[in-house]
């Protein structure tokens, strides 16, 4: 795969940064040294120029990824993308973007990664002799909506081979461009192989914006639930990240409209800030609610013995002590009283059939 190593640092003199989650573009964590933006006086004059989203591609050599965490209610995903343009300042999944030799901050929202074709390395991973189905989830880590899905329709063709096999899956996003896709999502809603989990961090259009600025507006994101129900697809509200000090009252709010707009399960997740994501989210506090910051900072440290972020499985989703357990309390009054779902119904695993190739016939005998 052909890395990103150009302008990797600070953000380059001239270059106005509009519409993104961070400032920042410190490098990543694996590099051996820092580059830092200076003017020595030398620099000669010259126009500026708006930072935009570059999109590199990549040929997949694999499609699902497996893993075993205690805490996370699947065992296997897929990733059309690498890096997220909806720039969320909250991200959790910026600090995968190292890995390419890349920065957690700007990087990752304008330095993406797209893997067009992987529909048909997943079809012959599906395939395979020794493969057991399970639950495929999708947005786990990036979202597969982002506005380059338009351009590129890595997800579509994901889709379309996993209803092509009649096999489960499950889909997180905020992306509004999930509704082009209910042709293929109705009818594998019908065989009972669709959910979808639509985040929600605020209804606060400016907030949402300065939080998420290229994600739909959350008066959008309900508009979106309401279509997939309409399709038949079985919604979840995840209200997503709760921000203790900022987002933590709109809580109840949330599932109020997302259950009139026609979601029937609900969940909820507490702000992750792990590895670079603190040191960014402290800047994006700084500048956009400076009266906040301390209030925000002081309840994670209690939520996590001291510390603004604590990655032990079964507490790192939640928190621990007093604040989580009224959280805990209040989500499960809410949700009870608004008669939402904790758990929405197993997505089926006996349909799944590869489809038959040219060429395969002979399996007859």
């Amino acid at each position: 795969m052909t890395q990103f190593r150009d302008e990797i640092g600070s953000v380059e003199r001239g270059v106005r940064v509009r519409a993104r989650g961070v400032g920042s573009n410190a490098v990543g964590r694996f590099e051996a040294a820092s580059r830092v933006a200076v003017d020595d006086g030398w620099e000669m004059p010259q126009d500026e120029r708006l930072l935009r989203t570059e999109v590199r591609v990549e040929r997949a050599r694999t499609a699902i990824s497996y893993n075993a965490s205690p805490d996370l209610p699947f065992d296997r995903s897929v990733n059309p993308y690498r890096g997220c343009e909806h720039g969320c300042a909250y991200c959790y999944a910026r600090p995968s973007h190292a890995f390419l030799n890349l920065s957690a901050g700007l990087d990752f929202e304008t330095k993406l990664v797209a893997r067009p074709g992987i529909g048909a390395v997943l079809d012959g991973e599906l395939r395979a002799r020794g493969y057991k189905v399970g639950v495929i989830a999708i947005g786990t880590n990036t979202d597969p909506y982002q506005p380059v899905e338009a351009q590129y329709g890595v997800m579509r063709e994901v889709l379309e081979v996993l209803a092509a096999h009649n096999h489960p899956v499950a889909i997180t996003t905020k992306g509004a461009l999930i509704e082009r896709d209910l042709d293929i999502l109705g009818p594998m809603a019908v065989r009972g192989l669709v959910r979808v989990g639509v985040s929600m961090t605020t209804l606060d259009a400016g907030l949402s914006r300065r939080l998420e600025p290229r994600a739909p507006a959350p008066a959008r994101r309900l508009v979106m639930i309401a279509r997939l129900a309409d399709a038949g697809v079985p919604v979840r509200v995840m209200v997503a990240p709760v921000i203790p000090g900022l987002t933590d009252a709109e809580m109840e709010g949330i599932m109020a409209a997302a259950q009139g707009a026609g979601a029937v399960a609900a969940s909820w997740i507490m702000l992750r800030l792990p590895g670079e994501v603190e040191g960014l989210f402290r800047d994006w506090l700084a500048q956009h609610v400076p009266g906040r910051a301390e209030k925000v900072l002081a309840r994670l440290a209690e939520l996590h013995g001291g510390a603004v972020y604590y990655a032990a499985f079964g507490t790192r989703m939640r928190g621990r002590g007093v604040w989580a357990d009224l959280m805990a309390r209040r989500f499960e009054a809410a949700r009870t009283r608004l008669g939402l779902a904790l758990r929405l119904d197993p997505l089926r695993c006996d349909l799944f059939t590869p489809p038959v190739r040219v060429g395969d016939q002979l399996r007859l005998f």
